[in-house]
């Protein structure tokens, strides 16, 4: 059995650690992704198309370059016949809020992998809004705009953001403490909490994605993404864009329409 000393010295060490994790509460109000394995180019969407007339002569097209073929991968975008657009493969290291994950996940077009906070103790890392974010909503759902919002409301959104998140972490802190389950405890963190997780897609899902979380002039179907999951698919665009430039190209001449 412990001593009651040993016990009284365990609990001040566990209260020091709570108020360290307490004092490393990080607000944040930008994206992470990284590109962090990728086997996708142009040339994929070449030889894919081909094997349809050509059969196993299309294997003579793997190693094509693809610029050959710019007029084809134009005619698939604008037919939209999608499948050799999926013959590639790109993996994400994206950190954002939990809200944006749980829009991430109704895309079913490709493979997710989150960290767990049944499985370790999450990091006290908050998303709150940067002074760009435009916070007042005008219109109705499925055609509305955000307007900038006053100084005063942005001073709202910070302090009890930032006064909830604080008073959540505290109170997972004190459960885990007591040395409850961090599958139980998590359930007080708001969806504003950091999460991580890897993101595997191919070409075809990605323009999908894009189509639909960003908005931009000249898109054929318009669309009204909310800004945080646009922040993270202007990012993946930035690096599917260097990957496969003549598919990107045509996927900005055709309207940004996913095939």
């Amino acid at each position: 059995m412990p001593t009651e000393s040993a016990t009284e010295e365990a609990t001040a060490e566990a209260s020091a650690e709570a108020a360290e994790s307490a004092d490393a509460i990080r607000f944040r109000s930008d994206m992470t992704v990284e590109l962090v394995k990728s086997s996708a180019h142009d040339s994929d969407v070449v030889f894919a198309a081909r094997v349809s007339t050509a059969g196993e002569q299309s294997l003579e097209a793997v190693d094509e370059d693809a610029a050959r073929s710019k007029g084809l991968i134009g005619y698939l975008m604008r037919a939209r016949h999608g499948s050799p657009f999926e013959h590639n493969s790109m993996t994400f290291f994206v950190e954002a809020p939990i809200f944006v994950f749980r829009e991430f996940m109704r895309h079913r077009i490709a493979s997710y992998n989150e960290e767990s906070g049944r499985y370790r103790q999450l990091n006290p890392v908050f998303y709150v809004p940067s002074v760009e974010r435009r916070l007042v909503q005008e219109g109705k759902p499925g055609a509305y705009d955000f307007v900038e919002g006053t100084p005063e409301q942005y001073d709202v959104v910070v302090t009890q953001t930032q006064q909830a998140c604080r008073q959540a972490y505290a109170a997972y802190l004190a459960m885990l403490d007591a040395g409850v389950a961090r599958e139980v405890a998590r359930g007080v963190l708001p969806v504003a909490t950091y999460s991580s997780m890897y993101v595997t897609v191919n070409a075809r899902s990605l323009m999908n994605f894009l189509s639909l979380r960003t908005k931009r002039e000249g898109s054929h179907f318009p669309s009204y993404p909310q800004r945080e999951i646009e922040m993270v698919a202007e990012l993946m665009e930035v690096e599917w864009a260097r990957l496969m430039p003549i598919t990107y190209a045509a996927f900005e001449a055709g309207g940004r329409v996913s095939p």
